[in-house]
């Protein structure tokens, strides 16, 4: 009973260790027969290994990049809408090739069309010249040369001097020509080249390849409707890509008469898992409960708000086997320092209409839960720090008294009540960071191993709860005097003479001395580091101040009118950076809060490897 409640309160899933003896010929059924059941993760090469695994991993990115490619056009926005190509009906049977036809053709036609257009501008001021009758000239020996200069350096004297004819003027730039049959001609200004091409075949040319284009794009619209058979062979490519990585990870033996595959599955399945594996014919199978030497993958339990932050354990990387989880803590501490960093409610209600409109995008689609908490998280902190759209509402008459209480406002001991509650809150985060070290530091080690480990946690979590104990009255300072020196005494025994004790009590005094500065001067520096969250929710609300008070000034009297729609321009704007910018900080600033100083603090490494079972699902 008691394991059975060890395993409930766990939060890293445990592991049963499978090792399977098969016949090789057998390997392929076999890892499609694991594939079906969903959760077994066989150790596996993570990157092609030859030209077939190549040839599969290249199949996945090319429909993956097909099927993004077409979920993205709106064939409702295009301005050629209704002049596709009846051709472009019909089945279509290679579907991946196709695309894989059209779209450099399409991108090539987008350039060819960009150059024509180009090209036409350039013809269009010369106008639907007679291209032969210019050659005829030439065959009499008159020569026609071309020019465009800057209109002032034009000089009109020049057509008393030369045969000279003005094509065009636009106020900035002359265009004209020449002719003559003077061997020693020369002109003051730089000729041109001639056109390549009249007016009337360059629009030709670019007419065809608008209709290129056309058709090819009527083609690519036709190709959304292949989407879902693009996404089922993508599938199909993956799991084969997966059972081919599975067996080539696989390990031979009797001269590759069997194989010998090692896999692991949560120890939840394993009576079903067993139940499997013994109707499988030809399958040897030995299981044992995962341990740490078996580096096992990491699968991560907890609910739907937990769930959501797995995302930013996995940018530090999950833990080992016998390591804690950190995803409740970096929930809950990710989503208040970002809130303290943004500290404006009316960027907690924007971000949230933002998840919203995402749970509509197929990309980022579930990226929104997270934006909806973290900006509700926002909107209740900027409440708590009076700040709505950079207005101080902890001085409005509309806000009710009861919400006004709940504001933090003033100075404690001389300093901003915020500033001062950044620091707190990086105290609590860093002591728990160290009770956290040493509990884990016990499962591991035992507690006999882990004296030094103690010795700092009662000395710098107890010195802080006796000291925040001691502000508020309770205590006497002599009996906090005494609390005080007690702790010490206990700490330092721990740290300076028992953090090894399997060597001299004395021998541990150095070390002792060595991890005392490293820690006090380490730690003064942790706790400092917290006050970047009072100065970017300082920050952020001055700047969304300073685009109110700009905003405010093009007012004016306050009648209705061109000052109104620059307020509105200029405080939407203002806020849309600024909550852009805030956004950034409050994303990167947290995030190093928890990566360095808690997990510093907390001794979490996170080597461990994700837990990927070979199946169709997305696992988390």
């Amino acid at each position: 009973m008691p394991q059975k409640n060890r395993r409930k309160r766990a939060m890293i899933e445990k592991m049963t260790r499978y090792s399977f003896v098969l016949l090789s010929g057998e390997a392929d059924k076999f890892l499609k027969d694991l594939e079906g059941l969903g959760v077994v993760d066989i150790t596996r090469s993570e990157k092609p290994v030859d030209d077939a695994s190549a040839a599969l991993s290249s199949e996945v990115e090319s429909c993956r990049k097909a099927s993004r490619y077409l979920k993205a056009l709106e064939p409702e926005s295009d301005l050629n809408q209704g002049k596709f190509s009846p051709s472009a009906d019909g089945i279509i049977d290679h579907p991946l090739e196709l695309f894989e036809e059209l779209a450099p053709k399409e991108k090539q036609l987008k350039s060819d069309i960009d150059a024509a257009y180009k090209e036409l501008n350039d013809i269009r001021v010369w106008g639907n010249y007679d291209k032969e009758a210019l050659e005829g000239l030439e065959k009499l020996g008159f020569k026609t040369r071309f020019y465009r200069v800057l209109k002032k350096s034009y000089d009109p004297s020049w057509g008393s001097e030369y045969a000279l004819q003005e094509i065009a003027d636009d106020g900035r730039h002359v265009w004209f020509v020449t002719v003559s049959d003077d061997p020693e001609y020369s002109f003051p200004v730089e000729e041109i080249p001639a056109p390549a091409k009249d007016l009337i075949s360059a629009e030709s040319s670019l007419a065809d390849l608008e209709g290129e284009l056309i058709a090819c794009r009527g083609l690519m619209y036709k190709l959304k409707d292949c989407i879902p058979a693009l996404e089922e062979r993508e599938a199909e490519a993956m799991s084969g890509l997966q059972r081919y990585l599975a067996g080539a990870g696989s390990g031979k033996a009797a001269e590759n008469h069997i194989t010998i595959f090692e896999g692991f599955a949560p120890a939840k399945d394993e009576e079903r898992l067993c139940q499997a594996f013994d109707a499988m014919e030809g399958v040897l199978y030995i299981k044992d409960a995962a341990s740490k030497e078996d580096n096992p993958p990491i699968k991560l339990k907890g609910n739907w708000f937990t769930r959501m932050f797995t995302v930013l354990t996995d940018m530090y990387g999950r833990p080992e086997y016998n390591e804690f989880d950190p995803t409740p803590y970096l929930s809950v501490f990710f989503l208040l320092f970002f809130a303290m960093c943004m500290g404006d409610a009316g960027y907690g209600i924007a971000l949230m209409v933002i998840g919203l409109l995402l749970r509509r995008s197929n990309g980022l689609k579930d990226l929104a839960p997270l934006v909806v908490t973290l900006g509700a998280g926002t909107f209740v902190i900027g409440i708590v720090m009076h700040t709505f759209f950079g207005y101080d509402i902890s001085q409005a008459s509309w806000v009710p008294g009861w919400l006004k209480k709940c504001m933090v406002t003033g100075n404690i001991a001389g300093f901003d009540a915020n500033m001062v509650l950044s620091v707190l809150i990086g105290i609590l985060h860093l002591s728990l960071a160290f009770i956290l070290k040493a509990v884990y530091a016990t499962k591991k080690n035992g507690f006999a191993n882990s004296l030094g480990t103690w010795g700092w946690t009662l000395l710098i979590v107890g010195g802080v709860i006796v000291g925040g104990v001691s502000l508020t009255g309770v205590l006497s300072s002599t009996v906090t005097k005494w609390i005080i020196i007690a702790i010490g005494v206990i700490s330092a025994v721990g740290i300076f003479l028992l953090s090894d004790i399997h060597r001299n009590p004395l021998k541990n005094i150095a070390p002792g001395l060595w991890e005392t500065y490293n820690t006090a001067t380490g730690l003064l520096g942790d706790v400092l580091s917290y006050l970047r969250l009072y100065a970017l929710g300082l920050a952020g609300g001055m700047l969304g101040k300073a685009f109110n008070d700009i905003a405010a000034m093009t007012v004016g009297d306050g009648s209705f009118g061109v000052g109104w729609l620059a307020f509105a321009v200029i405080f939407l704007v203002g806020h849309a950076l600024n909550l852009a910018m805030c956004c950034l900080g409050a994303f990167v600033h947290p995030l190093r809060l928890n990566f360095l100083e808690f997990f510093k603090n907390s001794g979490y490494e996170g080597k461990g490897r994700t837990y990927r079972p070979i199946t169709n699902k997305q696992i988390q």
